[in-house]
C-alpha cells in the first residue's frame, strides 16, 4: 500500500509518502516539480501529483524493496537509477 499526502509549495510539491509492502513499512519525502509534473504525469493538479507519485512508487516497488528506497529525493532521479522510467511515465 502505497499513501501520498502532497502538499503544493514554491516551483511543485512535497509528497509524504508512507509505504506498507511485503510486510516492510517505510516513510519517505519526494519533490516534485511542475515541470516534471507535466512531463511524467500529465497534468500539475494536486491529484494527478498524487497519482504520478503513487504509480512511481509501485513502478520502484517492482525493483527494490522499500528500505531500499531514498527516504528523501526529487521525483527526476529515478530515471538515473531507472533509465527504463522516462520511457514507460513520459506523457
Amino acid at each position: 500500500m502505497v499513501n501520498v499526502l502532497v502538499r503544493h509549495r514554491e516551483g511543485g510539491w512535497r509528497c509524504e509518502v508512507a509505504v506498507e509492502h511485503g510486510g516492510e513499512r517505510s516513510q519517505h519525502v519526494v519533490t516534485v516539480s511542475v515541470a516534471d509534473a507535466l512531463r511524467w504525469g500529465g497534468g500539475d493538479q494536486p491529484a494527478e501529483v498524487e497519482d504520478l507519485v503513487r504509480r512511481s512508487f509501485d513502478f520502484l516497488l517492482e525493483r527494490e524493496p522499500p528500505g531500499s528506497i531514498l527516504r528523501e529525493f526529487d521525483l527526476s532521479v529515478i530515471q538515473r537509477y531507472f533509465p527504463e522510467y522516462d520511457q514507460q511515465f513520459t506523457r
